[in-house]
């Protein structure tokens, strides 16, 4: 691994559960824009593609059509070998099974694996109940898919090493240290070195990476480059490039993620040395 110090994975996040069309023209919702514009960030540099859908009014869904024509869309672009991560929460209040069958029918590489509940932007609750976490993690095992797991507070760390001591996760864990969600720990590099400190003492040997919602996204972004982790950006965490400036696509987010990366150093990572830094099969 040594030979993969300086590489840095950028994940893009396309969708996410709440940006609308109110909310920017520019965020893609339908199968066809999500798949096109993945292909896009891939070749700007994007090694991980987070994938989330919606429904035909554009609201937060787990339909797995959706997923699966998403799915297909991508992988039929014989070029692009980018990881795809499908999330498994896809909003809130949504059935476990349908949580649960997109990514173990499509069988991605990666999906999201949220390890906790938590009052969500201070309007609902983001149920992730302790059954439905040990069923999440026995299943992904069962067909070989990576959990990400999303901490948003460190309780959530906390959580994954203790399902790790169970047996329902499995070492090297990957962590997604989830900044300034309302409802979750803010975003700033002190809280940032904080939730690093913690996953390093109770899963020692995990990978991580890490993204800032809103006005903390560019700490969080130059901090996680500079002490050695991973970064995500993309529409699913911000809609706006720079203070009152919307973001044109998701693949500005990408060329500027690399650009840093490049700045300090160091290089983004291809899908193939990310499969290497997060121990996916090749």
């Amino acid at each position: 691994m040594s030979d993969l110090k300086n590489k840095r994975i950028i994940t893009v996040a396309t969708t996410g559960a709440w940006p609308t069309k109110e909310n920017t023209p520019n965020v893609p919702l339908e199968p066809e824009e999500i798949a096109e514009e993945v292909y896009a960030c891939w070749k700007e540099g994007a090694a991980v593609a987070h994938i989330h859908v919606r429904d035909d009014e554009g609201r937060a869904a787990m339909e797995f059509g959706k997923f699966q024509k998403t799915v297909e869309l991508i992988r039929a672009k014989k070029d692009c070998d980018i990881i795809l991560n499908l999330t498994t929460s896809g909003g809130v209040g949504l059935k476990e099974e349908d949580r649960i069958r997109p990514f173990y029918e499509l069988k991605p590489e990666m999906a999201s694996y949220d390890c906790g509940t938590m009052n969500w932007l201070h309007t609902s609750v983001f149920e992730n109940n302790p059954a439905f976490l040990e069923k999440l993690g026995g299943l992904m095992q069962e067909v070989g898919v990576k959990p990400e797991i999303e901490a948003f507070d460190p309780g959530m760390i906390y959580n994954a090493a203790y399902y790790l001591k169970k047996g329902v996760l499995k070492a090297p864990l990957h962590f997604q240290l989830c900044m300034g969600c309302a409802g979750g720990i803010a975003a700033s590099v002190k809280n940032l070195v904080f939730m690093k400190e913690t996953m390093d003492s109770v899963a020692p040997g995990s990978t991580w990476s890490t993204f800032g919602v809103g006005a903390g996204a560019m700490e969080i972004l130059y901090a996680a480059v500079a002490m050695g982790g991973n970064v995500r950006v993309g529409m699913e965490d911000n809609v706006l490039y720079k203070k009152g400036v919307i973001a044109e696509n998701n693949m500005v987010f990408v060329a500027r993620a690399k650009r840093i990366i490049e700045e300090f150093g160091c290089e983004a990572a291809t899908p193939a040395e990310a499969r290497q830094i997060l121990g996916l099969a090749q």
